[in-house]
């Protein structure tokens, strides 16, 4: 099993209250970077520490989310050791870690169900990075 950071802003609390029991009952660890309640919270302070924790090695991956999913994805890749992928749909979820080994899955809590959000992290957690042709692009993509 892995060790799973995740962190929402306050319209994704909710569903990440429901996501860290799933992931629990799974029998992933789950490190819980915030926010801790629905207050209003800003979706950056809370990607920014999930960010640190997996470019430490503190998590091997991470989840994301917020209303939309784009501010937290947008703040998760300014991180240099963060490939974040936006996902709605599990085939999407599958191909972002196939294709681009991405390590954090960001999920748009508005415009989801948790039964949805199960289904985008089986998929993401099942894939596997193909290597391979991807492992090149990988590559462009670390590059300065």
């Amino acid at each position: 099993m892995k060790k799973i950071a995740i962190a929402c802003d306050h319209a994704g609390y909710e569903m990440k209250e429901f996501l860290v029991g799933y992931l629990g009952a799974m029998g992933h660890e789950v490190l819980d970077c915030g926010t801790y309640s629905p207050e209003r919270a800003d979706y950056p302070d809370y990607a920014h520490a999930l960010a640190q924790a997996v470019e430490s090695g503190e998590a091997e991956c991470g989840v994301g989310l917020c209303g939309s999913g784009e501010g937290m994805a947008i703040t998760l890749n300014k991180h240099r050791g963060i490939r974040a992928g936006l996902c709605w749909l599990p085939e999407i979820a599958s191909l972002i870690r196939r294709h681009n080994d991405a390590n954090v899955i960001v999920l748009p809590a508005r415009f989801v169900t948790n039964d949805e959000a199960v289904a985008m992290l089986d998929a993401y957690f099942s894939a596997e990075f193909e290597g391979g042709r991807h492992s090149e692009r990988i590559a462009k993509i670390c590059q300065e």
